[in-house]
Formats: C-alpha cells, structure tokens, sequence
C-alpha cells in the first residue's frame, strides 16, 4: 500500500506539468495579457514598459521557464483586479467551497443510498420505476434552472430561505440543494446497478438460505459491497461538483472559488484564472487518490502493485 501510494504520488508530478504547460499556452492564446491589463488609453511607451516588467518580450521558451520557476515557488502571478498575488486569494475562497460541496455530497448522500436500496430491493415495482424516472429526471435537470426555481419557491413565495450570500446555515440550503440534486440522481442509478448485481451473487442467496433476515442480508451483506463502484463515481464527481459549483455560486452569490472564477473569467483576470486551473487539478487529483485508498479500506482484497 505504502509503495503503492509514493507511486501514485510521483505520478502527479507529470500531470501537472503537463497541465502547466496547457495554461502556458492558453493564457498566451486567449490575448495579449498587456492590452488585458491597460486601459484603452494607455500609451505605447506604457505597453512597451509593462511587456517588458512581463517578461513577454523574451523567447517564448525563455517565458516557459521563468513560468514554470515561478510555479515552483508558489507564485501564480499578481490579479491585476485585487492588486494581490492570485494564490492567496484562491485559498481564502476555498474554505466557503469546501463548505458547500460537502453540504452537497451530504445531501446527496441522504437522498441516494435508501433510494438506491429501496429501488434495487423492489426490482420492476412502481416504486422501482418511480425513483429511476426522478432519477433520470434530476440528472437532466440543469443547474441553473434548479436554483432558479428554488429561489422562486422557496425565497420569493415562501420566504423561508434567503437568496444570496454566505453566513448562516439557511444561506446553505438552497446552493448546497441546487448542486447535490445532480449528484444524488446519478449516486442513486448506480447504487441501484450495484446492488442488483450483488444481490444475484451466490453468498446472497447463502444467507438468506441460513434464515438472516432481509434487512440484515441488504445492509450488512449486499450494501457494503456495492460501495466499490460508488466510491469511484463519487471521486469522479469532484470535477462534476467544481463545474456545478462555477453555476450555483454564481446563482446564490455565494463566496467560493467558482464564484470567483466566473469574474475572473469575465474580466480575463489571467492570474486568478491560471492560479484557480492548477488548484482545481490538484484537487480531482487529490480525489482520485483518497479513492484508491477507500477502495482498499472497503475491500482488503483489493492488492495494489
């Protein structure tokens, strides 16, 4: 396990310069970062000075490396909006991120696993048919229109949810139910999958031939198993919560790096932007690893090379 994760850990180092690369070349594509940061009246002897304060009027692969030794030490660039290094200001966003998606995946948690079991258990009822069309249904669903309707409902005509912002726990409600809706109908289709696959394996039938009680057979025997697969979507979900996160804070004006991605994005904040694409890509990274670990944890016949 352990030789398995210093692999795992070393393989990152390729990947993100590979990724470095990539923002390398779109941040030089997307424009021309002095006339981003001028206003239209500059003067070309100010073009010309700041290029040069840039570095942009050096050999592409001369740039290339004052780049990649600039990653090296931590330095994304300075946002020309908040007139501070980029990285800090992604960090101090993270926290309020971090608070919703986990909000998220605990609702979506709370919604998928029974429906999942209760769908798989009642095979081909109405039940059954009921939850794989919500299910289908709320996977459709963008999410956009999901915040918009319940700011509708649930802030314009009930009154029982605010609308925007960060700083008690309603301000929560609604963001957090806009991304996890998503989440928990594709968590609640695979988990059912999972578990009518167990269900039909022989040590299923042993312990039912042995008299255990179905509650017991479902939840100690089949639950635990069908987790391997759902564990790898919900690591895989981390990209799909950032994207989800880039529509809901912006919706609920709430805090977080999606948020502050989205202006960057708008007012071509290269620093901001090229800062929050590494930061994003450490964290699917990080995901896909703890997953790796999870899998072993929840089966130990799981063997790692």
């Amino acid at each position: 396990m352990r030789n398995y994760l210093i692999k795992s850990v070393l393989q990152i180092i390729p990947v993100l310069l590979l990724i470095s690369l990539i923002v390398f070349i779109l941040v030089r594509v997307t424009g021309d970062p002095v006339a981003l940061m001028l206003p239209e009246t500059a003067s070309d002897e100010d073009r010309m000075v700041l290029t040069r304060a840039l570095g942009l009027d050096q050999p592409i692969y001369v740039q290339y490396i004052k780049f990649m030794g600039d990653l090296l030490q931590g330095d994304f660039g300075t946002s020309y909006r908040y007139n501070l290094p980029a990285l800090p200001i992604i960090l101090e966003r993270l926290p309020a991120s971090f608070e919703l998606a986990i909000a998220s995946m605990i609702i979506a948690t709370l919604i998928s696993v029974p429906l999942g079991i209760l769908s798989a258990v009642k095979r081909n009822s109405y039940l059954d048919i009921f939850i794989t069309g919500a299910s289908a249904l709320g996977k459709a669903i963008p999410h956009f229109w999901l915040g918009i309707m319940l700011i509708l409902l649930f802030a314009v005509r009930m009154k029982i949810a605010p609308v925007s912002g960060r700083g008690t726990f309603e301000h929560l409600i609604l963001p957090a139910l806009t991304l996890g809706v998503g989440i928990a109908a594709e968590t609640t289709r695979l988990i059912r999958s999972s578990m009518l696959d167990i269900l039909g394996q022989d040590y299923i039938r042993t312990a039912r031939s042995k008299g255990l009680i179905e509650t017991l057979v479902v939840c100690k025997h089949a639950f635990r198993n069908s987790l391997i697969p759902v564990v790898t979507i919900m690591a895989l979900q981390s990209s799909a919560l950032i994207g989800g996160a880039l529509i809901s804070e912006t919706i609920f004006a709430w805090p977080g790096m999606g948020l502050l991605i989205v202006q960057a994005v708008n007012g071509r904040d290269m620093a901001i932007v090229q800062a929050s694409i590494f930061v994003v890509a450490f964290i699917v990274i990080l995901g896909n690893l703890i997953a790796d670990i999870l899998y072993r944890l929840l089966d130990p016949r799981i063997k790692y090379k």
